[in-house]
């Protein structure tokens, strides 16, 4: 996802490489960031967050909880705004970021993809016009290095639909079934995740009703669609001082 982001950087024509990081230990560190495209940026990875922030005016982060907690912290202390693509946060840990989104704005999605976001609001269209009469499953699949399941954006897909149908998510979703289970809880939401190869990621939700299914689906081939929406929050941050948005904000799909 890092070379990803930095060709697209390189292609844009509106942005600039600033900075690149990379964990403490890292064979890449101290190379130039761009080498890989065979067009030097001059651009060097370090793994000291200040070092790498300080000609930057937006950090893109696609990492881990942990690692994205601590860049949080920096990038508030440094003025610099944050773009989130990271999955699989707490509670607390999304309050953390939206106190810290008072003071440096912040675009946090679950999936950056303009495809994906879009395919939110056709989602919430659909469970809005199938609220009765149809069972809602989600089936997401994505390669065997993901670490965190269900993935956050079936998660999102699971939200929209919950929030369309007037349903707390966390009283209504199922994840995953085993044994005799009974009869289907028509409330509910249900999730089966698939972990294999090199599936970027596949998602699909299925309403089934008597007599017809209806499925909407996004399938990813590359990381190319995420970082392509990775700048078009980084333009839309652009002037902006403080606050938390997302993807919706983005795309002006409120």
């Amino acid at each position: 996802m890092g070379h990803m982001l930095i060709d697209a950087v390189r292609q844009s024509g509106d942005c600039r490489l600033a900075g690149a990081l990379d964990v403490a230990g890292s064979s890449a560190l101290g190379a130039d960031a761009s080498a890989f495209l065979g067009a030097p940026s001059g651009v060097p990875i370090v793994s000291d967050l200040r070092e790498g922030l300080k000609d930057a005016q937006v950090l893109i982060d696609f990492t881990r909880p942990e690692g994205t907690m601590a860049h949080l912290a920096a990038c508030r202390e440094m003025g610099v705004q944050l773009v989130i693509g990271t999955t699989g946060f707490s509670d607390a840990q999304k309050a953390e970021i939206a106190a810290a989104a008072k003071d440096i704005a912040i675009v946090m999605a679950p999936n950056m993809s303009v495809g994906v976001n879009v395919t939110f609001k056709l989602l919430e269209m659909a469970a809005k016009a199938l609220s009765t009469g149809y069972d809602i499953e989600i089936i997401e699949a994505h390669h065997r290095h993901k670490v965190d399941a269900p993935s956050g954006t079936a998660l999102k897909m699971g939200e929209v639909v919950a929030d369309a149908l007037g349903r707390d998510l966390k009283q209504c979703a199922v994840y995953g079934r085993e044994g005799v289970t009974g009869e289907r809880d028509p409330s509910t939401i249900g999730f089966a995740t698939i972990r294999g190869g090199d599936i970027v990621g596949d998602h699909t939700v299925l309403f089934a009703g008597t007599g017809e299914r209806i499925e909407i689906s996004h399938k990813s081939s590359s990381r190319a669609g995420y970082a392509q929406g990775s700048l078009r929050a980084v333009r839309f941050l652009a002037g902006k001082q403080a606050g938390l948005f997302d993807m919706f904000d983005v795309l002006n799909l409120r």
